[in-house]
């Protein structure tokens, strides 16, 4: 049972706790005397923390030494096991402001069934608050990569939990369980910073910092507020996910930064090499293009000047057989000349 108690640092928000704790203050109808439903109290930590800002709490737990503990610091606790036994069944419907499930949906054999009969103990203007474990997260991710699966006690891969969700599955559970999201949060952690199993010398040299920047996978568990959605609306589209604390102060830098650091310069210096050699082919190509075009027009200024000089050699062919001729007939040549002279004499 001890192996899930928790205390709760309400000074470092990077945790799903404090996230939930926020979460259900910030609800519709927040204020002095919100009724919660706390699903899977556990020793009843949370439901203190809202009993003391002026919540009433009722916690609903399967394990009866945690329920006993969570009896003292709420005004009711439940035992009972939801896969066994509706929501609807164990508690008044319309009865709370909140319903929490805090890392309790991944346990469950039908979360979605869970998530339906939770709608019905809503008050109007009612939300659910959930956390769950990001089954995407990095260090998942990278243990895989090595062929691991290796179950802990707690965690991402506590080997009680029968669901895993990525934020599209956690989202898709949402809208087909009838609810509208509108907060999403995420507490976050580097992939070698948390208790999943990895040995990164087994994996190739930029896969842990490659990991490291792909969406999510820094993320160590969502967080969300959802309402329930009206008759016939369309569920909305999801908010944006906000960080519990920014990636860049939770992810590591260490060698395998500077390995991929290393790698990405040698490829950006090679990629610029290679465009480089691209940008000198098109300049070559360019100039072989004018190149061309100034010989097809020098070609075409050659093809008219073979052509003149073709019938300038017509001519001159012409002119040599008058030539030929007036020295083979030089009487008739003087006759015809004299006659013309009489002609302009005579017209003159």
């Amino acid at each position: 049972m001890s192996h899930y108690a928790v205390e709760i640092d309400l000074d470092h928000r990077n945790t799903s706790h404090v996230q939930v704790l926020d979460l259900a203050e910030s609800a519709a109808s927040a204020g002095e005397g919100k009724r919660v439903l706390d699903v899977g109290c556990w020793t009843g930590e949370v439901g203190r923390i809202l009993t003391e800002r002026g919540c009433t709490v009722t916690g609903i737990e399967i394990d009866p030494e945690a329920a006993g503990l969570a009896e003292k610091v709420l005004e009711k606790v439940i035992i009972a096991d939801l896969d066994a036994t509706p929501l609807t069944e164990i508690v008044e419907p319309g009865s709370f402001e909140v319903v929490i499930f805090a890392d309790v949906l991944e346990h469950l054999v039908d979360p979605r069934a869970a998530l339906e009969q939770a709608r019905e103990l809503l008050a109007p203007g009612g939300r659910v608050v959930i956390s769950i474990p990001n089954v995407t997260h990095g260090s998942v991710r990278l243990a895989l990569l090595q062929g691991r699966w290796q179950t802990t006690d707690t965690g991402l891969l506590d080997r009680t939990h029968i669901k895993f969700y990525s934020r599209e599955g956690l989202l898709a559970l949402f809208a087909e369980a009838g609810y509208a999201v509108e907060e999403l949060r995420g507490t976050t952690a580097d992939p070698l910073n948390v208790e999943v199993s990895v040995d990164p010398r087994q994996l190739p040299e930029v896969a842990v910092e490659w990991v490291r920047q792909q969406p999510d996978a820094l993320v160590y568990q969502f967080q969300l507020s959802a309402r329930p959605l009206a008759e016939g609306e369309v569920a909305p589209a999801p908010p944006e996910l906000v960080q519990a604390a920014p990636a860049d102060e939770v992810r590591l830098r260490d060698e395998h930064t500077r390995q991929f650091e290393e790698v990405t310069r040698s490829r950006l210096a090679t990629r610029d090499h290679i465009l480089g050699i691209q940008a000198s082919a098109n300049s070559a190509q360019a100039r072989v293009g004018t190149l061309s075009k100034q010989l097809r027009e020098a070609r075409e200024v050659n093809r008219r000047r073979r052509e003149r000089i073709e019938r300038l050699r017509g001519k001159v062919a012409g002119l040599e057989a008058d030539l030929t001729y007036a020295n083979r007939h030089p009487v008739r040549n003087f006759g015809r000349r004299v006659v013309r002279r009489l002609r302009r004499a005579a017209q003159s």
